[in-house]
């Protein structure tokens, strides 16, 4: 009987070191389908979301906000309570090779505890050579464990701080919630085009951090942004939509870049749909002919006017669905809504708002003609 129990207890211990190597400290996407962090998350977010679903608005995102970083406290002590349960039953396949307090398995995993823990009580102790070896060994590993949990935390926060700076800086320039449309709105009066570029050059850097940070770290995904209308996802659905409409109706040194970050993007949500375990769903239409007949008058109305390509309709939907399926599951799966293409009606930017202002107006630019000149 006390052989199996070492047995298991040596399983137990590999499976809950090698889970967190893999999570912890190997950078890299992780393809093992039985994994116990996999298993954790499984177990713990569908039930999470489901009883968001119960709340409405900011508190509905406030509760879901906590998923994530409580996640990592809960996941840290599973992997602990794992560690100290395998040692105490290795503990007791060695016979319960332990002086002071009553011998028994109980007695085994508290010796594991004080061990892992490096709490040195005394009250405990062990006497054979096997049991000796084994508290060196899981002493070794408590330490060697809790000095990567504090570098853990630091990495997580410092991708989540560089992730949410960029979406922080989309607000001025897409709204809140960001837009395609709004997006290109706003740079309507970019001479050649020159400030788009530039941003879809940072957004193609930004995609790749992201998918490199999230394929090292999956935890991240469950981070949700500071305001209740931004979230990683929908700028990544925004910066793909707007790239999409610049590489089918825009001509010029633009079209290059927004092909680039194009691919980027979509690699991102495609790699990313695979580490959170959310296959292509069949795409909702995000873009109905009314929808498109709105971006186009929006465009016009600040000088954009669209490439009169006649298959410019079904060249967009042909980008769209290379990456739409992969965004909605996303999508879905975390709880993050998606953009719109078009706002629906005109609302305050998260900026221009506040606890004390209702909002903020920027002042009117004087003419050109009124203009200082130096």
């Amino acid at each position: 009987m006390r052989w199996i129990a070492g047995v298991a207890g040596v399983v137990l211990l590999a499976v809950v070191l090698w889970d967190a190597f893999e999570t912890i400290i190997l950078p890299r996407r992780v393809s093992g389908r039985i994994r116990l962090t996999k298993v954790f998350y499984r177990s713990t977010w569908a039930p999470w979301r489901a009883t968001a679903r119960l709340l409405t608005g900011r508190r509905r995102d406030a509760f879901l906000s906590f998923y994530g970083p409580l996640s990592l406290l809960l996941l840290l002590a599973l992997w602990a309570v794992g560690i100290v349960l395998a040692f105490g039953m290795l503990q007791w396949a060695a016979g319960s090779a332990l002086t002071g307090g009553a011998l028994g398995f109980g007695t085994d995993v508290y010796m594991s505890g004080t061990s892992f823990f490096t709490l040195g009580l005394g009250d405990v102790a062990p006497r054979s050579a096997i049991a000796k070896t084994l508290t060196v060994v899981e002493s070794g590993t408590g330490f060697a464990f809790l000095a990567a949990v504090i570098g853990y935390f630091p990495v997580i926060y410092q991708a989540f701080s560089r992730r949410e700076v960029a979406i922080s800086l989309l607000d001025a320039r897409a709204g809140s919630p960001p837009s395609a449309t709004e997006l290109l709105w706003r740079h309507r009066s970019d001479p050649g085009a020159a400030a788009l570029v530039e941003l879809l050059r940072d957004w193609e850097r930004w995609a790749a951090d992201v998918l490199e940070s999230h394929l090292s770290y999956p935890p991240l995904g469950y981070f949700r942004s500071q305001h209740y209308n931004e979230s990683w996802v929908a700028a990544l659905a925004t910066i793909l939509d707007a790239s999409a409409v610049v590489i089918v109706g825009f001509e010029g040194a633009g079209v290059r870049q927004a092909e680039l970050t194009f691919a980027m993007a979509r690699h991102a949500v495609v790699d990313l749909s695979q580490v959170y375990s959310t296959p292509p769903r069949r795409s909702d239409e995000r873009l109905p002919s009314a929808q498109l007949a709105r971006l186009r008058e929006r465009l016009a109305s600040g000088g954009l006017t669209l490439g009169a390509r006649p298959d410019f309709e079904e060249r967009l939907a042909q980008l769209r669905r290379m990456y739409e399926p992969y965004v909605e599951a996303l999508s879905e799966h975390l709880a993050l809504p998606l953009p719109p293409w078009v706002r629906e009606r005109e609302r305050p930017d998260n900026w221009q708002t506040s606890a004390w202002d209702r909002v903020v107006q920027l002042p009117q630019r004087a003419p050109a003609a009124e203009d200082d000149h130096f």
